[in-house]
């Protein structure tokens, strides 16, 4: 009789974990989070990669969902800029003769990072000016 239980309960038991599992993937998956928003003036404070000391940079972002455009304006070069945003993870680059490209997290009214050029990297950070 025992022998029969066990036979018996275990198709019972492969049945209720094959039906268990299969409603837990039937689920849908978690809601992409939007972009944050960074559209607008930001103002720049970055480590000079060459000298150790710093310099002020401006930028103008638009933002149309995850592609961001703008216009950026250092001590010596400006233009545009073009980049991503995917949630909280910035990434742009300048449209300057020595680019600069910025990548970051972006937390409320503040951003900070990394930038490169010349395959030199400095620390960055940002506040938005408007």
């Amino acid at each position: 009789m025992k022998i029969f239980c066990v036979k018996l309960l275990s198709p019972l038991l492969l049945v209720i974990f094959v039906v268990l599992s299969s409603a837990s993937l039937a689920q849908e998956p978690p809601a992409e989070q939007p972009p944050d928003n960074v559209a607008g003036n930001w103002k720049i404070y970055a480590r000079n990669v060459n000298n150790g000391g710093s310099s002020t940079k401006y930028v103008e972002i638009k933002q149309n969902g995850n592609e961001l455009t703008g216009h950026f304006k250092g001590p010596h070069q400006s233009g545009g800029i073009e980049g991503t945003i995917n949630v909280h993870h910035i990434v742009f680059h300048t449209k300057t003769r020595e680019v600069l490209t910025f990548r970051g997290r972006v937390e409320g009214n503040k951003m900070s990072g990394e930038y490169g050029i010349h395959g030199e990297h400095g620390e960055w950070e940002a506040i938005r000016a408007d």
